[in-house]
C-alpha cells in the first residue's frame, strides 16, 4: 500500500524543463489522473519550503542546484538522483570599470568577494558557488584560490524559495560592495545578476561560459540534479516515470519555442527581458533533457569532490549508488511509444 498522498515539486529561479511543464499545466495534468493534487514549495509557507534544501518529503521531485541536493544526501537524507541537466546560464566574474581587472590572469592579488556561511552547508550554496566559480576563473589565467585575497559579505539571498522568497529584490552577494570599492572581484550567474550588473554598470573581467573547456564552470547549477525522495521510487516508481515523461515532453516543446520559453523564463528568474536574453544564449532551449550520462556523472564528481573538500559535505557521496536510471529510460520509451501511437 503506498502511503504517498500528495506530489510537491521544486525547483531553482533557472531554465528547467520540469519548471516548463509546470508552467504548462502537464505535471498537474499527468498527475491529476492519477487522483493526486500536485503542490509546489515556492508557494508554501517556510515550514515546507525548507524541504528545497532538506529534501525530507515524501513525494518530493526536486529540480535545483547540486549543494544542496549534495549535502541533504551527505547527511543521509534518502533520496535517489533521476536526471542530470547541464544549461549555461552567464557565469561571469565582474570588477568595476577601469579597475585594471580585464582578465583571469589580471585578478592575482585581487580582494575577492565570498559570501558567508549560512545556517546550514545546503543553504550555504552561495559560498560554495562563488568559490567555485572564482576557482575556475583563476584556473584559466594559471592562477589557484591562494593567488586571490578573499573578502566575506552577507549572503542575503534568504528565505529563497517559498511564498516569502526574497531572492529577487537583493543584490547578488557581493554587488554592492564591488560597486562601493569594498571588492575588486565578484562571482555572478543568472539572469537577475545580469540585470543588476547592468544597472551598477559593472564589467565581465571573465565570461567563464566562453571557455571550451565545462569543467572550467562546474557549479552549483553544473550540473543540476534532478532528485525523488527513495520512498516515492519505492512505492510508486510509475509517478517517477510520470514526472520524467512530461519534463522530457516539456524539453522537447522548448526546443521549438525560444519566444515563449523565454517569457516563462523571465517568471521563473524573477529577472526582465534582457537579462534572460544575457543570461541565456545560444541554443540553450534545445538541450533542457536530463540524461544520467558517463560524461555528466563525472561533471557532477567534480563539483562532488570540490564541496567535500571545502566543508560543504557531511560526508562522501557515493553517485553511482545514488544514480537510479532506469525511470529516465521508461519515460523515454514511454514518450516514444505515445508518439508512435499519434
Amino acid at each position: 500500500m503506498s502511503s504517498v498522498e500528495r506530489i510537491w515539486f521544486t525547483r531553482c529561479p533557472v531554465p528547467t524543463a520540469s519548471g516548463l511543464a509546470h508552467r504548462q499545466g502537464w505535471l498537474s495534468e499527468a498527475f491529476g489522473a492519477a487522483g493526486l493534487e500536485v503542490g509546489v514549495l515556492q508557494d508554501a509557507g517556510p515550514e515546507l519550503a525548507r524541504h528545497h534544501f532538506d529534501h525530507d518529503l515524501l513525494g518530493l521531485f526536486r529540480e535545483g542546484g547540486n549543494v544542496p541536493a549534495l549535502a541533504a544526501r551527505s547527511a543521509g537524507t534518502p533520496t535517489r538522483l533521476i536526471g542530470l541537466t547541464w544549461i549555461e546560464e552567464w557565469q561571469s566574474i565582474l570588477t568595476r570599470p577601469g579597475s585594471g581587472i580585464e582578465d583571469a590572469a589580471g585578478l592575482r592579488g585581487a580582494r575577492v568577494a565570498l559570501p558567508g556561511w549560512a545556517d546550514t552547508r545546503a543553504q550555504s550554496f552561495p559560498r560554495a558557488m562563488a568559490l567555485h566559480g572564482v576557482k575556475g576563473a583563476l584556473a584559466q589565467g594559471g592562477l589557484t584560490l591562494d593567488d586571490v585575497t578573499f573578502v566575506e559579505v552577507p549572503a542575503e539571498l534568504s528565505p529563497s524559495v517559498g511564498r516569502d522568497a526574497r531572492g529577487g529584490r537583493l543584490s547578488w552577494p557581493g554587488l554592492e560592495q564591488l560597486s562601493r570599492g569594498e571588492v575588486d572581484a565578484v562571482y555572478v550567474k543568472g539572469a537577475r545578476a545580469a540585470d543588476q550588473a547592468r544597472e551598477l554598470g559593472l564589467a565581465v573581467a571573465v565570461d567563464l561560459d566562453a571557455h571550451p573547456d565545462p569543467r572550467t564552470r562546474v557549479n552549483n547549477g553544473t550540473p543540476r540534479p534532478i532528485t525523488v525522495h527513495e520512498r516515492l521510487l519505492e512505492e510508486r516508481p510509475d509517478l517517477v516515470v510520470t514526472f520524467l515523461a512530461q519534463t522530457l515532453r516539456a524539453a522537447d516543446w522548448a526546443a521549438g519555442n525560444l519566444g515563449p520559453v523565454r517569457e516563462i523564463l523571465a517568471g521563473e528568474t524573477r529577472s526582465g527581458a534582457e537579462g534572460v536574453a544575457t543570461a541565456y544564449r545560444g541554443d540553450f532551449h534545445r538541450s533542457l533533457h536530463p540524461d544520467l550520462s558517463d560524461e555528466r556523472l563525472a561533471l557532477l564528481r567534480v563539483q562532488k569532490d570540490f564541496l567535500l573538500v571545502h566543508g560543504f559535505l557531511d560526508a562522501d557521496v557515493d553517485l553511482d549508488a545514488w544514480a537510479a536510471p532506469e525511470p529516465l529510460r521508461l519515460a523515454r520509451e514511454r514518450l516514444a511509444a505515445e508518439g508512435v501511437a499519434a
